[in-house]
């Protein structure tokens, strides 16, 4: 049910006539002139993650008192105080901010800590009452499990007690609104977290007046897809909403899933576009680490190891989450792959960052930073000294991420119609700004005309959209980034392309442009580093390097018109010291060797994507084999039996017949894999996770035959091969390759025969 004028909104108030509106016009930084004029956008930075003391866990980390009214006192540069005492302010205040507390159990710790409520003085409220660190932890098992097993008091979701809180929450969001100069968006985090594995996701509504009764939570389901469903039914009754996913990198692979959906059925076109629809945006930075890749995913890029996030789900299990399935860069790959393989693409995600600070506050900056959790990561010794909370090092965490929304207007209306198109961009914390575009009629000088941001949207379109069909041999992109005017200097714009053939993913770091005169390595085509200006024991750096801004026209030298793909940019700062190397110089202590002394913060953006018509597909030749085919003409897998024959302590030379790459693989009877590159300068699918284009030796893993599958493990996930035997051919198919079988055994290559004889003869 929809409500309206439960409450006035700021928009109520100030009334709709033709005088008032004209005033706020020439009143607004950005006015309502600019609607419809998309080379007039200005990016609006903002705030997507943020929790304050309604939050059961931030209430329970130690004295979080923020409520959600401060939380966007602080965001519009009010200070705040910390629970320890000491004054947090935001170094810069937000265009825009979206309180997202909790849904499951919102503002019950706050309640029955509050003396005199109703829920005090009940038995299980007294219980609720947090006095000292034996009761953060009793407290916290005690509802935290309960959202784990998806057990809930029911006296604590009680539709009275809930409802009246969501009414204030609504409340503090209006209030604080104002339109034109800084907006509060209606919001809350929906708090799935099935066997500790992350799957929650941040509920954004476009109208303050037009909202549910009630959120629909955790408890109401686990599941996305129920999550879907009811916004649908919401969208139906006119309210708009999006949900943003939650950072991925603890979701234990459930993110970007690529065969089953959360309730064990396959995934289908009809999930796809339940996803698209209601889900069009993913968080790829925040205080607990990045998702955009992971070093295991993508070995080739030098920029991979990132703010890490490690992590142990659970106790006692203590076991690391999944690695693929939990990164934005690998959940595209997929889902072009999906759109390749199957016709439909449930990850065609736009990209923006938060904080998910539980302070009611978040530290943005490596030079301010206060951590993200109360007294449990607030105090600077404390801190430092990395102790173990909840499973983390307090010294991995880090500064928050910033969604940026190119808009009309700093207006509700506007700004969720931007996140909706995914014409956004996400950065590290500081106020990086970048524009990308795709087309197919740029012309080599496109980013040096006056109006070169007009014609852009003319030609092509932005960040977030489609290009349309092939309309040029290449599609060309524009990129343009500009610096913080209080952050480092830029090092350099790139460009990531994913693609997908015969169910195999790839991708590509392209350096488009850079500061300096370094020149690409002939071999890699990689830009060398750019000098470090930072000083690690007085934890400063100089602005005597790099740009203040980097802009170029690059067109794909690799495109493949029947080839389904993405492109996005990422801009790299220069680096500049790490928050604990300054925080190390205030100790008057080095700093610590568990994590880099510097960093180069960065912006990300939304992709643009690429695919092919079906005559463009049909057109191409394929290289690898279906499954499916093989089974019409009655090809099975290849038993137990036969696999122990033909593979362990064996040499099996492996050929990818998509990429033309050869492959020495030794599956040893100790139940270990190795895996040798025959010819590292060959392409090869990224995610083959054995080893880098650059190396000879893969990485080994622990294997075992069972069944008609070789398991193997990669990434904390099971990876399996099966085997057919097509004539005097036998072909392998790898489980993640969308029913290809696309690696044929091979005999051991001629040259290599001929350089073993020779030298036998020496």
């Amino acid at each position: 049910m929809s409500r309206h004028g439960k409450y006035p909104t700021r928009e109520s108030l100030i009334g709709t006539s033709a005088g008032v509106l004209l005033a706020l016009a020439l009143l607004s930084p950005a006015s309502t002139l600019a609607q419809g004029d998309p080379e007039r956008r200005e990016a609006y930075y903002g705030e997507t993650h943020l929790h304050t003391s309604w939050s059961f866990d931030a209430f329970i980390f130690g004295d979080t008192k923020a409520t959600p009214a401060q939380a966007y006192e602080y965001a519009k540069g009010k200070p705040l105080m910390h629970a320890l005492g000491y004054e947090m302010k935001i170094t810069q205040p937000l265009d825009w901010l979206g309180v997202t507390d909790h849904s499951e159990y919102v503002g019950i710790i706050q309640t029955a800590n509050t003396p005199g409520s109703e829920l005090s003085k009940t038995e299980l409220g007294k219980k609720l009452i947090v006095r000292d660190a034996a009761d953060i932890q009793r407290v916290y098992l005690l509802l935290g499990n309960s959202m784990i097993q998806n057990k809930p008091f029911p006296e604590l979701v009680a539709p009275k007690l809930a409802a009246s809180i969501w009414d204030k929450n609504n409340a503090a969001a209006d209030a604080a609104n104002e339109p034109g100069k800084f907006t509060a968006f209606n919001a809350y985090e929906w708090t799935s977290t099935p066997n500790n594995a992350n799957l929650h996701r941040n509920v954004f509504f476009k109208d303050g007046d037009k909202l549910p009764e009630m959120p629909f939570t955790s408890f109401d389901s686990q599941a996305p897809e129920d999550l879907w469903a009811w916004m649908d039914k919401q969208r139906n009754s006119g309210i708009e909403l999006l949900s943003i996913s939650h950072n991925a990198n603890v979701s234990d692979g459930l993110m970007f899933p690529m065969e089953v959906n959360f309730k064990g059925r396959p995934i289908d076109k009809a999930w796809a576009e339940a996803r698209m629809r209601n889900e069009p945006l993913t968080e790829i930075k925040q205080i607990k680490g990045q998702s955009e890749t992971h070093p295991l995913l993508s070995p080739n890029d030098e920029f991979a190891d990132y703010e890490i996030f490690s992590f142990l789900l659970g106790n006692p299990d203590g076991r690391f989450p999944k690695i693929p399935g939990s990164y934005v860069r690998d959940g595209l790959k997929t889902g072009i792959a999906m759109q390749s393989t199957r016709g439909y693409n449930p990850y065609k995600t736009g990209i923006v960052a938060g904080s998910d600070s539980h302070n009611g506050a978040a530290p943005y900056r490596q030079d301010n930073f206060f951590g993200g959790h109360a007294r449990m990561d607030g105090g600077l010794k404390e801190r430092m000294r990395g102790h173990l909370f909840t499973g983390l090092d307090t010294r991995l965490i880090n500064p928050a991420g910033l969604t940026a929304i190119w808009a009309d207007e700093n207006t509700r209306a506007s700004l969720f119609e931007g996140m909706k198109r995914k014409e956004t961009f996400a950065t590290s914390g500081p106020r990086l700004k970048l524009r990308f575009f795709g087309g197919w009629n740029y012309a080599g000088d496109a980013a040096d005309h006056r109006d070169w941001v007009k014609s852009a949207y003319e030609n092509g379109v932005p960040m977030g959209g489609d290009l349309p069909a092939a309309a040029g041999e290449a599609p060309s992109f524009i990129v343009w980034a500009t610096k913080d005017p209080t952050s480092g200097n830029l090092d350099r714009v790139q460009i990531v392309k994913g693609w997908s053939k015969d169910g195999q993913s790839f991708e590509q770091v392209y350096d488009v442009v850079w500061a300096g005169d370094r020149k690409p390595d002939y071999i890699t085509g990689k830009v060398p580093p750019i000098e470090s200006t930072v000083d690690l024991e007085q934890a400063t750096y100089k602005n005597s390097v790099g740009k203040t801004e980097l802009k170029a026209v690059w067109r794909d030298p690799d495109f493949d018109p029947s080839v389904d793909a993405f492109y996005y940019a990422r801009a790299l700062e220069i680096p500049t010291p790490r928050w604990t190397t300054i925080q190390a110089k205030e100790l008057n202590i080095r700093p610590p060797q568990n994590v880099p002394a510097t960093v180069q913060e960065r912006a990300w953006s939304s992709p643009i994507w690429y695919t092919p018509t079906d005559q463009q597909r049909n057109a191409a030749k394929s290289a690898g084999i279906r499954i499916a085919d093989l089974k019409k003409k009655g090809i099975n897998p290849l038993g137990e039996a036969d696999l122990r024959k033909l593979l362990v302590e064996k040499d099996t030379w492996i050929k990818n017949r998509v990429t033309g790459a050869i492959f020495r693989l030794v599956w040893q009877k100790n139940g270990q894999r190795a895996l040798w590159n025959v010819n590292p300068s060959d392409p090869m699918p990224q995610h083959f996770g054995f080893a880098s284009a650059d190396s000879y030796l893969g990485i080994p893993t622990s294997y075992e035959i069972k069944g008609n599958q070789v398991i193997e493990h990669f990434g904390n996930g099971p990876l399996s091969w099966t085997l057919y035997q097509s004539g005097a051919v036998t072909l392998m198919a790898r489980s993640d390759e969308y029913g290809y079988a696309n690696y044929e055994i091979i005999e051991t290559p001629k040259h290599l025969v001929d350089l073993e004889k020779l030298k036998r003869s020496q």
